[in-house]
């Protein structure tokens, strides 16, 4: 009897210990996820102003763009800051449609050494998403107010 208690105690720590990284590993893919969402709640309101600052910058542009002279060379500096903002704009903005796109959150459901490594590779994705719209709506804010 003493002989069948020892390893059926042994199996029952290696089951328990299995448990307890299996938690772990579910806890940290959780974790991940989660900061990848928070990335992508924080992007997506303040992209729904891209498409009127985009607006805006093109409307911008027109005006330059029909100066002549003197005037046109003196807006030269402007019209270029703007051309590069309306680029960081239109990038921000497929960014985050890109992003949102292929993003699946329900992948490797049933494996999570494999969802933890898309979450890490999707946390990447999604902060430069929003390090793209978020960088952009600030230029596009401090270029717009002068």
């Amino acid at each position: 009897m003493k002989k069948l208690l020892l390893p059926l105690a042994v199996l029952l720590v290696m089951v328990a210990c299995n448990s307890k990284k299996s938690d772990d590993k579910e806890k940290q893919a959780k974790d991940i996820q989660k900061e990848v969402l928070e990335m992508h709640d924080i992007a997506m309101p303040k992209s729904m102003k891209i498409p009127d600052l985009e607006k805006e910058v093109n409307r911008l542009l027109d005006s330059v763009n029909k100066l002549t002279g003197k005037a046109s060379e003196e807006a030269a500096p402007l019209k270029a800051k703007l051309e590069s903002l309306k680029g960081d704009l239109s990038y921000a903005y497929m960014a985050m449609d890109k992003w949102m796109t292929e993003f699946r959150l329900d992948s490797f459901k049933n494996n999570v050494e494999e969802r933890i490594k898309y979450f890490m590779d999707e946390k990447l994705k999604a902060g430069k998403m929003k390090d793209a719209v978020l960088n952009s709506i600030a230029k596009a804010d401090s270029l717009l107010k002068k």
